[in-house]
């Protein structure tokens, strides 16, 4: 599965993600044909050259706007609904417009209908949203990643840094933030959009096929956004696992044990009833351990347990990504923990906690929660 990494050690705007992308291989032609789409070959003209930053060279795109012509929220997406763009550069493209359009309706007490987006109006800010989804597109990335965003201090102008149209279009994404000791906006609207339709703010494991950068309109050295494209690679990890069987130690202590141990960082540990010599029954308690724990779960193992040792080996284990969702049934709110393969969910685990509340409060059957719960995960993710 072809994935792409937003580093934004520099912050990302809607021109930097043009560069970047056509730096790491995408086809210069679909800015003009994203320009001649939204029928704004009157209005804009792109220019594509390489610049240096520093160390940093790469590709800067510059959508220039001929005519001042400031849309609504409604007219933007009457131009990308009106384009014809593929189904799957027209859908983020146009849940971009809308969280540009909550964000600023949210800063202003307005309806989003209301909105005057002033520079966000314009058609520099169509060609950015429907071009990066189209490039995207066209490098055949199907989940794109992003590193955290830097976050400056103080004011520029009047206006406080981080900017807060861009930290309202990030709101609700899991978008991850770090200091800086920069003093100028470095996350646009239009480039947050970007992120928060399409990202998930963590670093993947992939092999890089390219790497792009996109150049940003200050000289300033470094100002660039990396793309890093690649095919994702499965998370493989080495942890060693610490076994030993016991014939002569209570139950309760067993289930004691395995509290403590998972509390002192195991992974995972594991029971099994076992026939031991004599026909005497038993049980093989498995510790899973990584590297740096071992030591102290095999101490403790010996020192907690009646046994005279423990087995060690080494074993590979392969890791579905997982992420938790949060939805809403009749009887309220609960956690969901939706496990993916090659970038798509494929089934749902309701968090138990939640359920067991929600029955408690709704007076109802536990596994109907669970039920309702889940169903309610898989329609959100479109699983049913």
């Amino acid at each position: 599965m072809t994935i792409a990494y937003f580093d934004c050690f520099s912050g990302i705007s809607g021109d930097m993600t043009l560069g970047a992308l056509v730096d790491a291989g995408a086809d210069r032609a679909i800015l003009d044909a994203t320009v001649e789409a939204l029928r704004l070959g009157d209005e804009v003209n792109i220019e594509v050259r390489h610049e240096q930053r520093g160390h940093a060279g790469g590709t800067r795109v510059i959508v220039e706007a001929r005519d001042s012509v400031e849309r609504t929220i409604p007219d933007l997406r009457g131009a990308i609904v009106d384009a014809e763009i593929p189904d799957q550069v027209k859908r983020p493209a146009l849940e971009a417009i809308d969280r540009l359009g909550q964000a600023e309706a949210k800063l202003h007490g307005v309806s989003p209908s209301e909105v005057h987006l002033h520079e966000l109006g314009g058609a520099d800010t169509l060609v950015d949203l429907v071009g990066a989804f189209w490039l995207l597109h066209s490098l055949g990335v199907v989940q794109v990643y992003a590193s955290a965003l830097p976050a400056p201090t103080g004011r520029a102008g009047r206006m406080p840094l981080p900017a807060p149209a861009s930290m309202r279009v990030l709101e609700g994404t899991g978008a991850i933030f770090q200091a800086t000791d920069e003093t100028r906006e470095l996350v646009t609207p239009t480039g947050a959009a970007i992120l928060a339709v399409a990202a998930r703010f963590v670093r993947p494991a992939l092999a890089l096929h390219s790497i792009g950068y996109g150049i940003g309109a200050r000289n300033d050295p470094g100002n660039a956004l990396a793309v890093w494209i690649g095919e994702e690679s499965v998370t493989q990890t080495g942890v060693t696992m610490v076994e030993t069987n016991v014939d002569d130690m209570a139950p309760n202590l067993i289930a004691a044990l395995c509290e403590d141990l998972m509390a002192l960082g195991a992974l995972d540990v594991s029971v099994l009833p076992a026939v031991m010599k004599k026909g005497r029954p038993g049980h093989v308690i498995a510790i899973m351990a990584t590297p740096e724990t071992v030591a102290l779960l095999t101490e403790f193992a010996l020192r907690h347990s009646t046994t005279l040792g423990v087995r060690l080996s080494k074993a590979d284990r392969v890791i579905a990504k997982r992420r938790i969702i949060e939805v809403r049934t009749e009887f309220g709110v609960a956690h969901v923990k939706v496990k993916e393969l090659g970038g798509q969910p494929i089934d749902v685990a309701p968090e138990f906690e939640d359920c067991r509340r929600l029955a408690q409060e709704s007076g109802r059957d536990l596994a109907t929660i669970m039920r309702s719960v889940s169903e309610a995960a898989r329609t959100q993710l479109g699983l049913s």
